[in-house]
């Protein structure tokens, strides 16, 4: 079945780099744009390239699309120029290796890490849909060493997918194992305060069915041929195929009981 690909995220290019962001292992930079916005830059040239950029975008825009907080992405221009008055060689050297279109993340000023020991409880129905739709998307990367969830403004905002779809990093054909487990969901930050996924799936599976299309559409043409991974249609038929199967969430449901 073929995708839209009407669709593009806003394009905007870097005038200033501010600072590197060490907390990530793929050292993501703080960047000024021509908008006058500050974004996170998650770098074509770092760690698993462009097919992690590729995650971001589908699974960041699914939930979006689902009704969770996702920080607004763009796609940002980088000149290698931009690195030569940095004086670290890494981050010249990542700078100089992400020539042309990154993923922009906008950046939530005062925005603090969630933890499981923190103040904040997200409710029930909340984090039932954020597992449901980290056990969808196979999220390696939402446990408690590292939850990859921010509180802006006393809410719950979901960041950094490029973990997600981990199917396509390891030479799989990801349509073939569309049902392949996925125990790590057991180690899921957001479980203990879940409620049911089984209900989650009943709300959520339905309306992402159709969003579905709308966020593989936005990734941009550009990073799926220079990245060597799958197509449109093969990221669609993927989670199509999980998501009318149900399987991840009867999972998910069965590792929230034994939680």
């Amino acid at each position: 079945m073929s995708t839209r690909t009407d669709q593009r995220l806003r394009d905007v290019a870097a005038i200033r780099y501010v600072t590197p962001l060490r907390e990530g292992g793929s050292l993501p930079g703080l960047v000024e744009a021509d908008d006058d916005g500050l974004y996170v830059v998650k770098f074509r040239g770092a760690g698993q390239g462009l097919r992690a950029l590729v995650a971001e975008v589908i699974v960041g825009e699914l939930a979006r699309r689902l009704g969770l907080l996702v920080p607004d992405l763009v796609t940002i221009e980088i000149d290698p120029v931009l690195g030569a008055a940095e004086p670290d060689p890494e981050i010249q050297e990542l700078i100089t290796a992400s020539a042309g279109a990154n993923l922009g993340v906008d950046f939530l000023p005062g925005a603090l890490p969630y933890g499981p020991a923190g103040p904040y409880t997200p409710d029930a129905r909340l984090a039932a849909d954020i597992v449901w739709l980290d056990a969808l998307t196979t999220n390696v990367d939402r446990t408690p060493r590292n939850p990859n969830l921010l509180l802006w403004h006393d809410r719950l905002w979901l960041i950094d997918h490029g973990a997600a779809l981990y199917l396509q990093h390891g030479g799989l054909d990801p349509v073939a194992h569309a049902d392949k487990p996925f125990p790590l969901i057991a180690e899921h930050v957001l479980l203990p305060h879940a409620g049911s996924i089984l209900e989650a799936h009943d709300r959520l599976a339905e309306i992402a069915d159709g969003a579905l299309v709308d966020a593989v559409a936005l990734v941009p043409g550009e990073w799926l041929t220079s990245g060597g991974g799958d197509t449109r249609d093969t990221y669609l038929d993927y989670l199509r195929r999980r998501l009318r199967s149900g399987s991840f969430a009867g999972e998910a449901e069965r590792a929230r009981a034994g939680a």
